[in-house]
């Protein structure tokens, strides 16, 4: 005869990692929260002053980018990337993030590791101004290697109806205005594993698995505040697909129709009108094709706005201001080709 513990899972070690979450997601409570953890669901009761009220959702995980953390034996970063990458993309159609659940799975749970990976969920959170509202652990001996996890969350966010952003007050003549980055985020890992073999290799004086594990920039708190001082007409996360596949979402679908010339709305971005961070660099001194580069990774712009050209300085020097360095990059022009640089 055999319980669950021989079976693979350890249950005391889960009550561990749980009273390690509570400990973490306290931290994020905020006005709203009905219940804490622990119940079989979050409550959460809608914001007051909202006339139509829109949910606004989100989901995505942290990817490869986990290796990296794995042979680091650094874990509470990674939580962060993983909310970074739910609440920045809600955050383009103007939603404050209310809260994040999120789900860690494992071959053998390790209580002290997997609270470190909630404590960077928290950690985010508490960046994002959003409740930890709860999660799920799953112990999966044999169907996860020894060592090895994987977690993914979701966001949920409110906007009023009437203000939502999703291009359609986009024009010919915007000035696109990018925030800078932190460095690679979380996309592009899978090429970044094969051109950094060894994750201690020197890197402007310290392992360069370091600067990778760098989390994600979480963009909410200053774009919330931007809005309430000027009119943002898209917005853009820069994530996996880079600049190519990413700023196109920024319009509406179909871009300009009825235009005799079949031109649409294009991004031009004015390449050097921003430093591109080192590690991109390096990474093509690695071996990446440079050619790919801004088709993979977002080259030191994690977000980018379009606004009247009137509001673009005030745009910049609130950013600024806020701690997220923010650059002109670029215009809203019609044309043929999504992205073009110039």
């Amino acid at each position: 005869m055999i319980d669950y513990r021989q079976s693979g899972v350890d249950v005391e070690e889960g009550y561990r990692a749980v009273d390690n979450y509570k400990t973490s997601a306290k931290r994020t409570m905020i006005p709203g929260v009905l219940n804490g953890l622990g119940s079989f669901a979050g409550l959460f009761e809608m914001p007051k002053g909202y006339k139509e009220p829109v949910i606004v959702s989100g989901t995505d995980g942290v990817g490869t980018k986990l290796d990296i953390a794995f042979q680091m034996k650094k874990y509470d970063t990674v939580g962060i990337d993983c909310v970074a990458m739910c609440v920045n993309d809600i955050l383009c159609h103007g939603a404050k993030p209310l809260f994040f659940l999120d789900y860690l799975a494992c071959g053998k749970l390790d209580a002290g590791i997997a609270g470190d990976m909630v404590k960077g969920v928290a950690d985010g959170c508490l960046q994002a101004n959003s409740a930890l509202m709860g999660g799920e652990t799953a112990e999966m001996p044999g169907f996860y290697d020894a060592g090895k996890y994987d977690i993914a969350g979701f966001s949920v966010g409110v906007v009023e109806k009437s203000e939502i952003i999703d291009g359609k007050n986009i024009s010919e003549g915007d000035v696109l205005v990018g925030l800078a980055s932190s460095g690679v985020h979380s996309n592009g890992f899978s090429l970044v594993r094969k051109l950094v073999p060894n994750v201690m290799d020197d890197f402007n004086g310290k392992p360069i698995g370091e600067t990778l594990l760098t989390p994600t920039k979480i963009y909410v708190k200053p774009i919330l505040a931007l809005l309430e001082k000027i009119r943002i007409n898209g917005m853009v996360h820069i994530t996996g697909g880079g600049f190519y596949e990413n700023i196109p979402r920024m319009y509406p679908t179909g871009g300009v129709h009825g235009d005799a010339t079949g031109d649409r709305f294009v991004s031009v971005i004015k390449k050097g009108s921003w430093p591109v961070l080192p590690i991109f660099d390096e990474l093509v001194r690695r071996g990446a094709n440079p050619d790919r580069m801004y088709h993979t990774y977002n080259m030191g712009l994690g977000f980018i706005i379009a606004v009247n050209k009137k509001d673009a300085k005030t745009a910049i020097d609130f950013l600024n201001g806020q701690g997220f360095p923010a650059y002109e990059v670029g215009r809203v022009a019609l044309g043929r080709e999504d992205v073009v640089f110039e």
